[in-house]
């Protein structure tokens, strides 16, 4: 506080900042990338450990002995499931009241905004099949959930046969302390999404359902359990949920040492897209901690038959019936570079900061120079200067108020982009050769590259438009607008948040109306959030050693756009309001810089 309260360093300061601007820009940049890429390195990713006293030891034996008649269940399933052309919701009935649970259906229904092509459906109905399984030594105050979802053709057959054999098995003890639901929902998401909010009695998606007959007590976690094969060479853990949420990192660490006591293979899925990697992920809205285990059955020379994966899940659900109270003493906000690593807040977001820090030096860097402006202008005047008085007349400097119309015009563009694309769908194909859902798309992109003409006349009710005054207010404001938001976003999802600072920050600090015109535009085009995601399906395919050809790459690219918009007004996802209502409008302000007259 000293160093600032002092005018004669408060001046040297400032005077530092303003010549070297530049480089601390730089340094700081690179700083942040070098820290970010640091951070796979073991000084600052430590080993997992198990915070929860309850489930730090895994030398209990596990014991699962029922893997045949897993795959016999499934066999029975897949069959019944192709002559119902369906969940076999009956069959599925009898077979759990025959195992002793209590059994429960749930039909549900739900309308979506436009058609998802992907998966050809529009007017979804379904219907969750669950038993209950009481826990004799408690009075039904908490529960745990293993779910399967029901996919379409045969997939995930062996995973409902597993759990009606790992229900079987659980029957048969006397050490269960709390209630264990098990779930076979229909639709993946959307019957999950429906069971939630039917067993919490909200409703938030506007799904239509008879609601849950039967209930248990307070779910504490849940396990979703994919499978596809007889056997399993790894397991692929998915944590991010919905809006790049994640679980404690204890019940990640939980499955992790099961799996290395039975010698499992597990990796992990990335994150940073905001939408559910998993089932697992519309439970993290309610509070419960949740994973999605999916069984791979790749070329790998060891295979594990479903007698080790029942072991694994039944250690797992023993361990979490040892639970005192729910999950909170481990990390909530962490990276996993691997399974057996982990970086906790406190390491990862320096790394942001340092990027953060570039918008927050040219802001101050403009600001500084707005008051040497305003300062020598006010000298002039004091010494008679006539001509600078005359100046000042025709350039006054830019207030608070004069800023509302780019802001407003920005703005308007970004509210357009977020609500006409589904209003405005059958509008669309009634002056248009095109499906819902290609008009949904379309009128996105075309509301996207429309908006960066609109806010360029904007500037001229600004004062002072003619000169530097003007374009540097607005570009102090938008650097500072767009730190905010990408300050907002990297707390609730780190990896989305990083990514969008790592492009964009870059062209923001450069972006200027007196510079290499071409070169900046190029630059600040190529960091928008559309190109950044376009350009990011063709390097995803690449390192998945299949690279996309244009028009294939492009017909990902609309499909993850449709993809967005559906988890948006699905399941409340935010990465596309996000990205419409504030980013895009700060992206256009900037563009407005660059277009100053």
């Amino acid at each position: 506080m000293g160093l600032l309260s002092d005018p004669h360093c408060r001046r040297a300061l400032s005077r530092l900042v303003v010549r070297l601007n530049t480089p601390l820009c730089v340094l700081s940049y690179v700083a942040g990338l070098g820290w970010f890429l640091a951070m796979a390195l073991p000084p600052l990713a430590p080993r997992t450990y198990m915070s929860e006293n309850a489930m730090g030891s895994t030398m209990v034996e596990e014991q699962f002995p029922h893997g045949e008649r897993a795959l016999a269940y499934g066999r029975d399933f897949a069959a019944q499931k192709k002559k119902a052309g369906g969940i076999p919701v009956a069959w599925l009935e009898k077979t759990m009241w025959g195992l002793g649970l209590e059994v429960y259906k749930q039909p549900f229904a739900r309308t979506l905004p436009f058609p998802d092509e992907s998966r050809e459906r529009y007017m979804v109905k379904g219907t969750n099949v669950y038993g209950i399984l009481r826990a004799p030594r408690a009075a039904s105050t908490e529960s745990l959930v293993l779910s399967v979802p029901c996919s379409e053709g045969t997939q995930n057959s062996q995973a409902v046969g597993l759990m009606l054999a790992l229900a079987a098995y659980f029957r048969g003890q006397i050490y269960w302390a709390k209630d264990i639901i098990f779930l076979v929902n229909e639709h993946d998401l959307l019957g999950m999404e429906a069971w939630l909010e039917a067993y919490h009695d909200v409703n938030v998606t506007e799904m239509q359902s008879s609601g849950v007959l039967g209930r248990a007590g307070a779910i504490q976690a849940a396990v979703a359990l994919e499978l596809s094969s007889d056997v399993v060479t790894s397991f692929d853990v998915a944590v991010e949920g919905l809006n790049g949420q994640l679980p404690n990192l204890d019940l990640v660490n939980l499955f992790h040492a099961f799996c290395q006591k039975n010698g499992l293979l597990c990796t992990i899925q990335g994150k940073g897209s905001g939408r559910p990697q998993g089932d697992h992920g519309l439970f993290l809205r309610y509070h419960i901690e949740a994973i999605t285990v999916r069984g791979i059955n790749s070329f790998r020379q060891y295979k594990y038959d479903m007698t080790t994966v029942g072991k694994t899940l039944e250690g797992m659900f023993r361990k979490l019936n040892n639970l005192l109270e729910r999950l909170h003493q481990s990390y909530f906000f962490y990276l996993l570079p691997s399974l057996s690593r982990f970086v906790s807040i406190g390491v990862y977001m320096p790394a942001f900061g340092f990027l953060i820090l570039v918008l927050v030096l040219k802001a101050l860097d403009l600001w500084m120079q707005l008051n040497k402006c305003e300062a020598a202008s006010a000298e002039r005047l004091w010494d008679g200067d006539q001509g600078a008085a005359h100046a000042m007349v025709e350039e006054p400097r830019p207030g608070l108020l004069a800023l509302v119309p780019p802001l407003v015009v920005c703005h308007a563009a970004g509210l357009a982009l977020y609500l006409l694309p589904v209003l405005g769908q059958r509008v669309a194909t009634q002056h248009f050769p095109v499906s819902e859902a290609e008009a949904v798309v379309l009128t996105l992109i075309a509301i996207y590259v429309a908006g960066m003409a609109l806010p360029h006349s904007a500037h001229r009710a600004l004062p002072g438009r003619g000169s530097d005054r003007g374009w540097m207010t607005l570009k102090l404001l938008a650097l500072l607008y767009l730190a905010a938001q990408l300050s907002c976003a990297a707390l609730l999802n780190f990896s989305l948040g990083f990514l969008l600072a790592a492009t964009m920050v870059p062209a923001a600090a450069a972006v200027r109306p007196t510079g290499p015109r071409p070169v900046l535009a190029a630059l600040l085009v190529l960091s928008t959030p559309a190109v950044t995601l376009l350009l990011g399906i063709f390097l995803h395919r690449e390192l998945e050693e299949r690279p996309a050809g244009l028009a294939e790459g492009w017909q990902l690219f609309l499909q993850a756009l449709a993809e967005g918009l559906l988890q948006h007004h699905l399941y409340g996802a935010l990465p596309f309001p996000f990205l419409a209502l504030l980013t895009y409008p700060c992206w256009l302000l900037l563009w407005n810089v660059l277009c100053w007259k």
